[in-house]
């Protein structure tokens, strides 16, 4: 049986737990996971909407390449908003400001739900 190998070149940007650019309980995702320190939260992405119709779902992990420091492996625990398409969302540090990569391959590792 021959294995599936799930992958997409997306846009990736960062985000922060924090009400402006969340929603008022910024500190649980769509997965209702709970982010525990917004100054060290966990390796954790949003995707759009459309990542998730093509197996990149809540709880999956990702590898991501083309995205310089943010590189490796990271578990989709989040949603972005309606508008996005063909992205993902690192969860950083308060204390990071900025950044966004374009042409960033994310392969699906493991998916739960599999």
């Amino acid at each position: 049986m021959k294995e599936l190998i799930i992958v997409a070149c997306v846009t990736a940007t960062i985000y922060h737990a924090d009400p402006a650019q969340t929603n008022e309980d910024y500190l649980t995702t769509a997965s209702l996971q709970t982010i525990e320190d917004p100054y060290k939260p966990e390796r954790w992405v949003a995707v759009s909407r459309d990542l998730e119709a093509e197996g990149f779902t809540m709880g999956a992990k990702i590898l991501v390449t083309g995205a310089g420091e943010m590189d490796g492996v990271w578990t989709i625990e989040d949603r972005m908003n309606k508008r996005w398409k063909n992205r993902i969302d690192f969860l950083v540090s308060k204390n990071k400001k900025g950044g966004k990569w374009n042409n960033v391959n994310i392969k699906l590792l493991e998916n739960r739900h599999q």
